[in-house]
């Protein structure tokens, strides 16, 4: 039988001062051991590998030691020994998860009137206190109300709010941090140390990145990398981390960044061929997005912060040029979007493709990011738009007329007489031919083509001219004042132009609304109504 233990077991904290990146619990706790005031019930909650479970077996032994050390336990008195060892009985561990029933809480109730068999206080550690039933929790509750003295509580738990609040305020509560990367790696050098085996420093520090604040996990990643390989390397720890090898998410990024949504797809089938996880797919690209968003939000020390192997740094940073920040917000709430659907989903590959056709479609984004980025490319196309040249749409091309009402036929208020913008004025005062039937359809299809944004805009306006005006009905005011603008009312002039031949002034008219009247006083139609029906009504004073 092997002797080997893991590392994460046998470089576990005996002692107070071994905890690392929690001091303000730790000088509470010792602060508590060395005055005697001890709470009868503590909660200890955060992410795993924090030291909760460390804590509350290194307090279970520092309030029965027989010679604390400023407020740590000797480690070498019976008591210590012996609930080291297992030996003493006094301090018991419970896996809630696995005990989470009322009658393992009764038990625990009937145990816990007896006093101690050798030590000065009875400990139960429950530890995953979250996974206790209703009735578990109210057992639990009767005993914490009045415990007797002789009896100290320490639950451990990773989702508090699952705790209820009638035992929250019966304990004395910490929460643990995430343990800082630095304090991470400066262990995992220390345990490589003592062990003899050398671990270069951005080994240490890549393995503290991906333990994401728990150091358990980053100890027993440290374990696996030494297996079978006589120094631990940054390629060792990229290759058992299984960070090794990302290209395709570059190659993925670059694809986004052309919108080529072929040879996305074509990505995804190799990838998939090659038995990729596609799920675990759409997480990877949801972080390296979020390097990207990190890189262009802090350019200076994104590092710290990312998740990245060094050489790959100089790579992104070459990427996050080809987008804006509002683009990477945009792919990084559909990827979300999907990566939650796909939990969902038998097919998560449809659910992947799905995703990014949206993300390489024009105008097939809703989420806020997305429609922000549309509107800056509209407002840069309407810059740009008297620049625009193209030959005349034919009729055929353009897009049908909305059921019900056909193109030119709209009959609004007629509105005053606009003021012309400097570039029209410079232009053929008169109209070099009649705004007939279907020309707006022709300037709609013409705008599809050469300005989907400003298509997108105006796809269900109509228009109508009179003499050299030409109104275009909208029903949103934004985009009737959008339209106001003597720059966009210039690009809007070459448009109609280009598509029909003719010279037109633009304005904007928003469906020609009026005005609702205001709605008749109740009480005054109460009395209207009953004067016509002959009855007689007395005026309150």
């Amino acid at each position: 039988m092997s002797g080997y233990k893991a590392l994460y077991r046998k470089w576990r904290p005996q002692v107070f001062d071994d905890v690392v990146g929690q001091e303000h619990i730790v000088e509470t706790l010792k602060n508590e051991v060395q005055t005697g005031r001890f709470a009868h019930a503590y909660l200890f909650t955060g992410s795993r590998g924090t030291g909760k479970t460390t804590c509350s077996k290194i307090l279970a032994k520092a309030v029965n030691c027989l010679h604390p050390v400023e407020g740590n336990p000797c480690l070498a008195c019976e008591s210590c020994r012996g609930i080291e060892d297992g030996s003493i009985l006094d301090v018991i561990e419970i896996d809630a998860a696995s005990n989470s029933g009322v009658e393992n809480i009764r038990q625990l109730r009937e145990e816990s009137a007896y006093v101690p068999a050798s030590c000065k206080y009875r400990v139960y550690i429950i530890d995953e206190t979250h996974m206790l039933s209703s009735g578990a929790f109210n057992a639990l509750l009767k005993i914490m109300e009045e415990p007797p003295p002789h009896v100290l509580f320490i639950l451990a738990t990773t989702e508090v709010h699952k705790v209820l609040p009638t035992i929250l305020s019966r304990c004395q509560r910490f929460d643990f941090v995430r343990i800082p990367p630095d304090a991470i790696a400066g262990r995992l050098e220390r345990i490589a140390q003592e062990e003899g085996f050398p671990l270069e420093a951005d080994a240490a520090r890549l393995i503290a990145r991906l333990a994401d604040g728990g150091l358990r996990d980053a100890i027993s990643l440290l374990d696996q990398c030494r297996a079978g390989h006589p120094e631990v390397t940054l390629d060792v720890v990229a290759e058992c981390a299984g960070v090794a090898g990302r290209e395709h998410l570059f190659e993925m990024c670059s694809l986004l960044a052309e919108k080529d949504a072929a040879g996305l797809l074509r990505l995804v089938d190799r990838l998939y061929a090659q038995s990729k996880d596609l799920e675990k797919l759409c997480e990877e690209l949801v972080l390296h997005f979020r390097n990207i968003m990190l890189a262009k939000a802090m350019p200076g020390d994104f590092e710290k912060l990312a998740f990245l192997l060094p050489d790959e740094a100089a790579q992104l940073r070459a990427q996050c040029a080809r987008f804006k920040m509002s683009r990477v917000l945009s792919v990084l709430s559909v990827l979300e979007e999907a990566l939650e659907r796909m939990h969902r989903s038998p097919n998560k590959r449809v659910a992947l493709e799905m995703c990014l056709v949206r993300l390489c479609g024009e105008g097939l984004e809703a989420s806020a990011p997305a429609l922000l980025e549309r509107i800056e490319k509209l407002e840069a196309a309407i810059r740009e738009g008297a620049a625009v040249q193209a030959a005349p749409v034919p009729a055929s091309s353009a897009e049908p007329d909305m059921p019900g009402r056909a193109a030119g036929t709209a009959e609004p208020g007629k509105p005053d007489e606009p003021a012309r913008p400097a570039a029209q004025r410079e232009a053929n005062p008169a109209p070099s031919r009649s705004f007939g039937e279907g020309d707006w359809a022709k300037v709609l299809a013409c705008l599809k083509e050469k300005a989907p944004p400003v298509y997108g805009m105006l796809s269900a306006s109509r228009a109508r001219a009179e003499g050299d005006i030409l109104y275009v009905q909208v029903d949103n005011s934004f985009f009737a004042s959008f339209i106001s603008k003597e720059q966009n009312q210039t690009a809007m002039h070459n448009i109609v132009k280009l598509a029909t031949g003719g010279e037109y002034f633009i304005r904007a008219d928003e469906g020609g609304k009026q005005p609702q009247a205001a709605p008749e006083d109740p009480l005054e139609l109460l009395q209207k109504q009953a004067g016509e029906a002959g009855v007689p009504v007395k005026e309150l004073p």
